[in-house]
């Protein structure tokens, strides 16, 4: 019986390679190859926004990040501006995102840092002093200079100091908000700390100012920030239906998990030493490659080949 020309060259494994080859290709479509990030000007998300353009780009992917406030970013994951916000925290900024996520218009595939903080702090020497509740603030006023200090506006954190205010919680409706960014808000902390002043911040952990400074944080508003002092868990978002349309990232995501102990040491190398967030990644993941077995599992390259030794090549480990 005569062979077709197509099953002689399937029988020598001429044809099997272009097969082979257009699949992989094929395994991650053109408009998922650049993945973009949205980030909010907050040190822990510059720094595991970093992590994971690294791991991406190892992947083989384009990264791109835009600081933006928190509503842009979800407005933008909304109008298909962005794929990936990676600091979502909650309850705290509940107001902002659950608008979003039960409309269907933003997903939250799952949490990326577990025992986190975030509410109103004050330097040791305060507490110290006897503030250490929110309710305690009405009456030192005059030794605030009225003031609490905040980040950037738009930010939930001041949003929630801002309904404390308005609603003249605890007695604080005298008080007045700053917004600032987080940059300036701790330099403004560190030169009050310097000097002995009292000042009361919008504090949370991970962040170095924790070891930064000698500080503690105010009980009391568990209705405003939550329970725990404002104990938070974030969350990795995406724009709607962003990990079935890009599954490989999808997976990635799914995956990757932080701790406080990395983010501590990262935004310190970042804020304190100075480093290029980029390059502070590329380095906490060559002295932790362990991380990565966990993140990639499942994971391929843009052309379908193991993740993991492609991210390891690509990091020189």
């Amino acid at each position: 019986m005569k062979r077709s020309p197509s099953k002689v060259l399937l029988a020598l494994g001429v044809i099997a390679v272009p097969v082979m080859a257009n699949q992989a290709q094929a395994a991650v479509t053109e408009e998922c190859r650049t993945v973009r990030f949205a980030e909010v000007g907050w040190t822990d998300i510059t720094a595991t926004t970093a992590l994971t353009r690294a791991v991406l780009e190892g992947l083989g992917y384009e990264t791109t990040s835009d600081t933006i406030s928190v509503p842009i970013a979800y407005a933008g994951m909304k109008n298909d501006d962005f794929d990936v916000f990676l600091g979502n925290w909650m309850p705290s900024m509940a107001s902002i995102s659950d608008p979003y996520i039960d409309k269907g218009q933003v997903d939250r595939p799952r949490a990326n840092l577990q025992g986190a903080k975030y509410t109103l702090a004050v330097p040791q020497y305060v507490l110290d002093a006897g503030v250490t509740s929110v309710a305690d603030l009405a009456d030192n006023l005059e030794k605030f200079d009225g003031r609490i200090y905040g980040i950037e506006a738009g930010n939930d954190g001041n949003m929630i100091i801002a309904d404390m205010i308005d609603d003249d919680a605890f007695g604080m409706g005298e008080f007045e908000m700053i917004d600032s960014s987080e940059a300036g808000m701790l330099a403004e902390v560190k030169s009050k700390i310097a000097a002995k002043e009292w000042v009361v911040f919008l504090g949370w952990e991970p962040h170095p100012m924790n070891t930064r400074f000698e500080m503690g944080y105010l009980e009391g508003a568990d209705d405003y920030f939550g329970p725990n002092l404002g104990g938070a868990t974030v969350y990795t978002n995406t724009r709607a239906g962003y990990s079935e349309a890009c599954t490989n990232v999808g997976a990635l995501l799914s995956n990757l998990e932080f701790t406080l102990e990395m983010e501590n040491q990262l935004m310190g190398d970042i804020m304190d030493g100075g480093e290029d967030p980029d390059d502070a990644a590329a380095s906490w993941l060559k002295q932790n490659p362990q991380v990565l077995e966990a993140w990639l599992k499942g994971v391929e390259t843009v052309e379908g080949q193991p993740g993991l030794a492609a991210v390891k090549t690509s990091l020189g480990i």
